[in-house]
């Protein structure tokens, strides 16, 4: 089961409402009932915790009043990097609850899944049940539903984290993305929090911005997160001083992502200073 990424427009964590854009980097899960062991394998970073992977398994079962098997196996093989900002958990949850899901459908022929997956208010109780799988292990501050929907529905998506709505859902036109990412990781048990909550009313301004103009709104946020969580930006500056679309810290960062227009996407990293940034070249979706 396949799911993908996003990078942030609007970081959710200051005032409940976030907004982000999906981006074609994927995340594929494969389920298989079998054995008596549970074995998790997270094929992009085997060192990885897979508390959340076996969360969502358990939970997933638990929605449709099943036992979990006594054994399965769960690979999970992904491009995002993982702690970086570029919704690594949110994109898995929606691929392994997507390919339990699959599996139930297909091994268990008298458990009726009903819509859940199959229409608009079953793709949103998926989502929904990653978020509590993703809050659960602890990989997320607000559950990170706008993450999840910009994973799972592509465009523009604009949430209330609070409550788990969509507040707008919107095609994007195509750009390239150029993701910088640096080596070190950002986990989300060491943020500071108030410290983010505290510029509540410049992310509410910047939420109603995106509706209007989501590049302004995603380079204006960057320089907002990168502020309070003291990341260097100075690449995304450079970015848009040479004409960038958009450019800024995405999620809780390290990782910055620079929008430009569609094919100009090479041409734009070769010019630009990305030193001590390793580089992932994707588009909008």
């Amino acid at each position: 089961m396949r799911s993908y990424g996003a990078v942030t427009v609007v970081n959710a964590i200051p005032c409940g409402l976030g907004a982000t854009v999906g981006v074609d980097l994927v995340t594929g899960a494969t389920f298989r009932t079998r054995g008596s062991k549970h074995i998790v394998k997270i094929m992009n970073d085997p060192g990885e915790d897979t508390k959340m992977a076996e969360i969502c398994v358990k939970r997933t079962f638990e929605h449709f009043s099943m036992d979990e098997p006594e054994g399965w196996s769960l690979s999970v093989d992904s491009c995002i990097p993982i702690s970086r900002g570029l919704k690594s958990s949110s994109s898995a949850c929606n691929a392994v609850i997507g390919a339990v899901v699959d599996i139930i459908e297909k091994e268990y022929s008298g458990k009726a899944v009903g819509g859940f997956g199959a229409d608009l208010e079953g793709e949103l109780d998926m989502i929904r049940l990653g978020v509590k799988c993703a809050k659960e292990a602890g990989v997320t501050v607000t559950g990170a539903f706008d993450d999840a929907c910009g994973c799972h529905f592509g465009g523009l998506v604009i949430t209330d984290n609070r409550n788990d709505t969509i507040i707008m859902k919107s095609i994007v036109d195509a750009m390239d993305v150029i993701l910088l990412v640096p080596d070190a990781k950002i986990k989300k048990n060491t943020i500071d929090t108030d410290k983010l909550r505290a510029a509540a009313d410049i992310s509410k301004g910047l939420t109603d911005l995106a509706e209007r103009d989501w590049c302004d709104a995603l380079t204006k946020n960057g320089a907002l997160i990168s502020h309070i969580m003291n990341i260097d930006d100075t690449v995304a500056k450079k970015a848009m001083s040479m004409g960038a679309l958009a450019a800024g810290v995405t999620g809780t960062g390290p990782a910055i992502s620079v929008v430009v227009k569609k094919g100009e996407g090479c041409r734009f990293l070769n010019d630009l200073d990305h030193e001590g940034y390793s580089t992932i070249m994707t588009r909008t979706r």
